[in-house]
């Protein structure tokens, strides 16, 4: 599965979210599931159980660093299918490549 999800402070002190965002990817990064982190949102592929387990991880580490967390996320559940971090991308590639 994939799993899109953006996790940010929400109710500090300051706009600034970079610190608290670092440490949620931190946490995706050290759990060696295959990731991708953009501007909006930080993507991993894995099974149901490790996947969830990252993204509370990251909510929790957020945690400490602000009273409330705002936390979006978005699932492409197809079991049986693995490396679609970088092959649903390709297959765009490809099609794009072809016109």
């Amino acid at each position: 599965m994939l799993v899109a999800f953006s996790v940010a402070p929400a109710g500090g002190e300051s706009d600034s979210v970079s610190k608290a965002v670092a440490e949620a990817v931190r946490v995706v990064r050290e759990s060696g599931l295959p990731s991708e982190t953009t501007s909006m949102f930080t993507t991993i592929e894995g099974e149901w159980d490790e996947v969830m387990a990252v993204v509370k991880r990251a909510v929790e580490v957020v945690q400490q660093r602000a009273p409330r967390v705002s936390l979006v996320l978005k699932a492409d559940i197809r079991p049986g299918h693995t490396g679609q971090l970088t092959a649903k991308v390709a297959r765009v590639e490809e099609h794009l490549a072809a016109d």
